[in-house]
C-alpha cells in the first residue's frame, strides 16, 4: 500500500470538475484507491463519495493505493493534482 498527503491549494477546493477529473483517473487502474479527508475515507472511484466530502481550500487529504498498479494510480494521481493546480 501506498499513501500521499497533500494540501489543497485550488481555491474553490475539490467541487465538481476537479472531483471527476480525480475520478475519471482515479478509475483507469485496477488498484483500491481511497481518498482520506477529516478521519474519512471514500473509495476515489465514487464521485458521490468525494463530492460527500466537501473538500475546501488549506484542506489536508491522502490519497492511498492498494493493488497491483498503485505506484502507478500515485504517480497518475500526484501529476493530476499538481498539474491542474488543486493541490501540492
Amino acid at each position: 500500500m501506498l499513501d500521499k498527503t497533500y494540501t489543497v491549494i485550488a481555491e474553490s477546493g475539490i467541487h465538481a470538475r476537479p472531483a471527476t477529473l480525480l475520478v475519471q483517473e482515479a478509475s483507469k487502474f485496477k488498484s483500491n484507491i481511497e481518498l482520506e479527508y477529516n478521519g474519512k475515507s471514500v473509495n476515489l472511484k465514487s464521485i458521490m463519495g468525494v463530492m460527500a466530502l466537501g473538500i475546501g481550500k488549506d484542506a489536508e487529504i491522502k490519497i492511498k493505493a492498494d493493488g497491483s498498479d498503485e505506484n502507478d494510480a500515485i504517480q497518475a494521481l500526484d501529476e493530476l493534482l499538481k498539474n491542474q493546480g488543486l493541490a501540492e
